[in-house]
């Protein structure tokens, strides 16, 4: 369920309100009973929770790659790591 902020016309009193997406908007300022208007806000930020976001997290590599010298050269023929 999201919050909502709210701000009286009146007295100016900002609150928030964790409410139903269906539920009615309020009406009523709780400190001076004035009405009230639900105001854009920007909220929480998106929290990402678990694994598979990161690059590494996605990477597969095999085991004939982990085995690959600087060179790029599989056979030995380079010298540098024959």
């Amino acid at each position: 369920m999201p919050t909502y902020e709210y701000k009286c016309e009146k007295c100016s009193h900002v609150f928030e309100k964790f409410q139903s997406i269906k539920a009615e908007p309020l009406k009523k300022c709780p400190k001076c009973g004035s009405k009230v208007k639900r105001v854009i806000s920007a909220g929480a930020g998106i929290i990402f929770k678990g694994k598979g976001f990161y690059q590494t997290d996605y990477k597969n590599t095999s085991s004939s790659d982990k085995k690959t010298p600087p060179c790029g050269k599989k056979d030995g023929s380079c010298g540098c790591c024959g």
